[in-house]
């Protein structure tokens, strides 16, 4: 199956799309427009779909001619409430919502996967699955889990799932891929700091909840520090913290938001445990109380090793012997990690980083932006990722030894 040439001739509508979703950002469970613009292109490619899965995401279904396995594809499609600061002619059309992050270049690169293999479906040995998934930015709870429970896989249960997600720490032509740990548990905490409020000159007759609150933030670092296995990855942070009303008023109240990073489920217990220990403990000992939280998030994207090397594999057949350097994991979290505790498969990383740029600049910031040549690079990533994860599948190998 020639794929290159075929995602060629596709590439300026995938960039065209790109920008189109780019100019019209919706934000987690908001994504109406954008998946009527989905199944608007499907519609004008002949691909069948399926809607109403967690609201406004989509399954394709590219049905090939001949019998086989069943692989699904994943794309996610929401956007950012951040106000973009890019200067190009597709800068978003929304105040206060930005594609920050690639969601914009995942659904257009998935749409042109999927025009290809409906172009080539009677070369196609099996079932490929597009799916459009909404609200990945919405931690802890996300769309993945939603998906599945509204039933999207009942019909075609995959036998193994891929997914793809613009880096700018990548070189375009580069594919970041490992087998394990690809990004990090994802969980969200809130501390409420109570204690007794007074006048500023009389400390001695109140409970300082800002004061108990340092005391907390100082003592949750030793959790990393004191209780974590040095060799296992853990980041603790404070985001935001709200109190006081006053200058001279000491403050009875003081609420503290942050986020726990981990890869590993007994780490992520004992920091949730000793969280709730330091807290309540600091707290009570200084006149006051605390009460904790604490969300699960999204577990670890934890790469399927088999399937992470069908990935490593085709990008250094599709790019080159260089194009999938060793790679570390990242703590950012992810809700495909939801789908890979279902269903084997992998998650990889795409080089979109911009090559006239002496900073890249991060996911999330109101100036991110891609090289859109990784765009015709991650179309064809995703569509021989699934004609060789087909192959695969079809030849009957035993996964599970090899």
């Amino acid at each position: 199956m020639n794929v290159k040439e075929a995602v060629l001739a596709y590439e300026d509508r995938i960039i065209a799309l790109r920008r189109e979703f780019h100019q019209y950002p919706e934000v987690s469970t908001e994504e109406a427009e954008t998946s009527k613009r989905i199944q608007a292109e499907l519609d004008r490619l002949g691909i069948s779909y399926q809607t109403g899965f967690a609201d406004t995401g989509v399954l394709a279904v590219i049905e090939g001619a001949h019998p086989g396995k069943t692989v699904a594809l994943r794309a996610d499609i929401d956007a950012l409430p951040i106000e973009e600061k890019n200067q190009h002619a597709y800068v978003s059309k929304v105040p206060g919502k930005m594609h920050a992050c690639g969601h914009d270049a995942h659904t257009a690169m998935l749409l042109g996967a999927g025009a290809v293999l409906a172009e080539k479906k009677a070369e196609l040995e099996g079932t490929v699955l597009l799916v459009f998934q909404p609200a990945e930015e919405n931690a802890p709870v996300g769309g993945a889990d939603q998906m599945i429970a509204d039933g999207v896989f009942d019909e075609y249960p995959p036998d193994a799932i891929f997914a793809q997600h613009c880096w700018p720490d990548l070189p375009v032509g580069q594919i970041g891929v490992r087998p394990g740990a690809m990004m990090g548990n994802s969980d969200r905490f809130t501390i409420t700091i109570r204690g007794r409020s007074g006048h500023a000159s009389m400390p001695h007759q109140t409970a300082d909840a800002i004061v108990i609150a340092n005391q907390v933030i100082s003592a949750l670092q030793t959790i990393v520090s004191r209780n974590a296995d040095p060799l296992k990855s853990a980041v603790v942070t404070i985001g935001k913290i709200d109190g006081g009303s006053r200058y001279n008023v000491i403050a009875e109240h003081v609420t503290l938001e942050g986020t726990v990073r981990t890869y590993d489920e007994a780490m992520r217990a004992l920091i949730k445990s000793k969280m709730t220990d330091l807290a309540e403990g600091i707290a009570q000992s200084m006149g006051g109380s605390a009460e904790v939280d604490y969300l699960d998030g999204y577990p670890a994207t934890m790469n399927d090793p088999f399937w992470s090397g069908v990935v490593k594999d085709t990008a250094e057949t599709v790019l080159g012997d260089d194009a999938a350097p060793e790679i570390e994991p990242s703590m950012g979290g992810e809700d495909f990690g939801k789908f890979l505790l279902q269903y084997p498969g992998a998650y990889f990383w795409l080089g979109t980083a911009i090559a006239s740029r002496d900073v890249q600049k991060p996911l999330h910031d109101p100036e991110f932006d891609i090289d859109e040549k990784a765009l015709a690079i991650g179309a064809e990533m995703m569509t021989q990722v699934a004609v060789n994860a087909l192959m695969t599948l079809n030849a009957g190998e035993d996964i599970n030894e090899r």
